[in-house]
């Protein structure tokens, strides 16, 4: 790897046997890979699935989540466990191409790259993407229309292929516990969260977006539904106020406001021309998504007054949660 001489620990986490299948297609394409010195299994508070992976693989470290249960607990028990100068995350129902592992830490031969971020390609569900356009493709975790398509310093990466220095993430704290998924709340942000802090800490810290560092990432039948693009869509809006009261607007926010200015409008407005082949549907995904958002946003910023300013995104979430009830 041109005098690479870092190790790389590839940390997967998992929480449900349902995903079995998924999993070890996901574990085989890293064991696949030479540039991968070792892969952690971190498995988020499941015994069935913790003793299912250890009967499946004796050359894959597997522990439990030491941590709270949520994938940020899950993500700061494989740091900590991990081995290697470098640790790349992939997630449990993504399939890493061949050269992934390669691609993906080369930069940080640039000792200011702090973190690097892949490209996600879906692989959708019998019945196809239905309403999605490419600009709503991260609603399902992947890559949409809008990033940069080669290399490019970006605020943040995606969180089912990226990598970081494992010191720079001990020096941070980690992922942020109260910011994620947890459970089956689809909150987000705990990837751009970490980012903007390792920034702050060092203004010359980079993140690099390395599009050819390629997974392929399943989408769930539930995820190409109606109710789960305006559920994930509000949810971000209330991830994103937390953030912007933890962080600062302008960090929290100035991604989203190119997206929202320039990549939006014109998504629609293709699509409009389209309405004989499904444009219509498509932009009425893209404008419902939008609205859920803001409102996502208007309700988390009030919820977290209510918190004292300082709630987190997880009780925020909770809050409206149980306001909803």
């Amino acid at each position: 790897m041109n005098g690479w001489t870092q190790r790389v620990s590839v940390v997967v986490c998992a929480y449900t046997t349902r995903r079995w299948d998924d999993l070890q297609a996901s574990i085989e394409s890293v064991r696949a890979q030479p540039e991968a010195d070792e892969i952690v299994l971190v498995v988020d508070h499941a015994p069935e699935l913790l003793a299912l992976a250890r009967a499946r693989w004796d050359d894959v470290v597997i522990v439990e989540n030491a941590q709270r249960r949520g994938l940020s607990g899950a993500r700061n028990t494989g740091v900590l466990e991990a081995s290697g100068d470098v640790v790349a995350f992939l997630d449990d129902d993504a399939v890493a191409e061949p050269d992934w592992v390669r691609l993906l830490v080369e930069p940080f031969v640039d000792l200011d790259v702090a973190g690097v971020g892949g490209r996600a390609e879906p692989v959708w569900p019998a019945g196809g993407r239905r309403f999605y356009s490419d600009e709503l493709l991260w609603v399902v975790g992947c890559s949409y229309a809008g990033l940069p398509e080669g290399d490019a310093d970006v605020r943040n990466v995606l969180g089912c292929t990226m990598a970081f220095r494992r010191w720079d993430l001990v020096q941070a704290g980690g992922f942020d516990l109260d910011t994620g998924r947890v459970g089956r709340i689809p909150l987000g942000c705990e990837e751009t969260q970490l980012c903007i802090r390792l920034r702050q800490d060092d203004p010359d810290a980079r993140i690099v977006l390395r599009p050819a560092a390629l997974v392929q990432h399943r989408v769930t039948p539930d995820r190409v539904t109606w109710s789960y693009l305006l559920r994930r869509g509000f949810f971000e809006g209330v991830s994103k106020a937390a953030l912007s009261r933890e962080l600062g607007r302008e960090d929290s926010l100035s991604t989203e406001s190119h997206y929202l200015s320039r990549t939006l409008p014109g998504a629609v407005l293709r699509e409009l021309g389209l309405v004989g082949r499904g444009g219509l549907r498509r932009a009425a995904a893209i404008v419902a998504c939008v609205a859920a958002t803001v409102a996502g946003y208007v309700l988390g910023t009030v919820a977290g007054a209510r918190l004292g300013g300082a709630g987190s995104i997880a009780e925020t979430a909770d809050l409206l949660e149980r306001a909803g009830r």
